[in-house]
């Protein structure tokens, strides 16, 4: 019972690392400008992050199996441009919207196909992946696409009125509500128990059956979902399409796994932590913005101070269940076998 509550101490302690984290971090502004400490100013930071909460919740399934995707930033950017152009065109703008959510869901399961069936590395796949979704954005316009759609532009704006005098986006209700159907998936489906059971170690989870391509196509084809999806919702945030759009944004997904406890080595992580990685990214963003006179980029380097701490701490973690487990093994090879004793004597 005691290694038990040890472990379970574990379990939790990203979790709880990160949420102390927001807690402070909030705090500190709330005390440090006025206004900060307002209901408005944190749905903000899920109205601007909802498309990030999104891709990283996709992203984490990935990082669950012991994979990455790296073409998640310049499929947004693809997802923008295609929508743009479609709807300039005169496209329904629902029918657009499904388009784009189809396509993503063939783009992922496409590189899924291609890591699971050849048995190439993901960071090659993804790469690829990047590049091509990249450079078609571009084969579509090298300029910016405004987007003047009716439907898209009412999306863009509505608003859902929140207790307090605040309200949220639409691209912010239709995050939280993934990163609640991501929770149920990790938790109560085979296809969960899957994902981690392959992270934890594929070798195993072929020796016990289980559908280890399949799973490896199905993780992609959600990653890619999401990336629509993530696409759609920034594509109403911005309203335009561009092909430069999100650079280096696949960096930001991993980022907030890591700070939301997703272990890079695979088989670990909660589906609510990517929501708060990115919300503790977000904050350290508007605490520079409060502050008027510190340039974005800070943003950058207190992201990389923190993952610097998150990495040593999941290292430390891992350390210390590791040798827990050596020696918790050891003992049981000790253990005298008194069932093989007792008959023979």
């Amino acid at each position: 019972m005691k290694i038990f509550n040890i472990a379970l101490k574990e379990n939790h302690i990203f979790i709880l690392a990160t949420t102390v984290l927001i807690i402070l971090l909030y705090g500190y502004g709330s005390l440090s400008f006025t206004g900060f400490f307002s209901i408005q100013v944190f749905l903000n930071l899920l109205i601007d992050n909802a498309y990030l909460i999104i891709v990283a919740t996709g992203m984490a399934f990935v990082i669950i199996t012991g994979g990455i995707d790296l073409s998640v930033g310049a499929f947004v950017a693809f997802i923008s441009m295609v929508s743009a152009t479609l709807l300039e065109i005169g496209f329904n703008a629902y029918l657009v919207i499904i388009l784009s959510l189809l396509i993503g869901v063939l783009f992922g399961g496409f590189q899924g196909y291609l890591i699971s069936q050849f048995d190439l590395h993901p960071w090659i796949v993804t790469l690829a992946g990047m590049f091509l979704a990249r450079g078609a954005s571009f084969l579509i316009s090298t300029e910016s696409i405004v987007i003047t759609n009716e439907t898209y532009s009412d999306l863009s704006s509505a608003k859902l009125p929140i207790v307090g005098g605040g309200y949220l986006s639409i691209g912010a209700i239709i995050a939280l509500l993934l990163v609640v159907i991501a929770i149920f998936m990790a938790k109560y489906t085979k296809f969960g128990r899957n994902v981690y059971a392959i992270g934890g170690n594929i070798s195993s989870a072929r020796l016990m059956g289980l559908p280890v391509r399949k799973t490896t196509i199905l993780v992609y084809m959600f990653s890619g979902f999401c990336s629509a999806l993530g696409g759609f919702v920034f594509t109403l945030y911005m309203l335009s399409g561009y092909g430069l759009h999100l650079l280096g944004m696949e960096m930001d997904a991993i980022a907030a796994c890591v700070i939301g406890g997703i272990l890079l080595t695979g088989g670990f992580g909660y589906l609510i932590g990517p929501m708060l990685g990115v919300l503790s990214m977000g904050t350290i963003q508007t605490i520079i913005m409060f502050q008027g006179t510190l340039s974005s980029w800070w943003t950058k380097i207190a992201v990389g101070f923190l993952l610097f701490i998150f990495i040593v701490l999941q290292r430390l973690v891992v350390l210390n269940r590791r040798r827990r487990e050596k020696k918790f093994s050891k003992e049981i090879k000790g253990k005298p076998d008194t069932e093989s004793f007792a008959a023979n004597s």
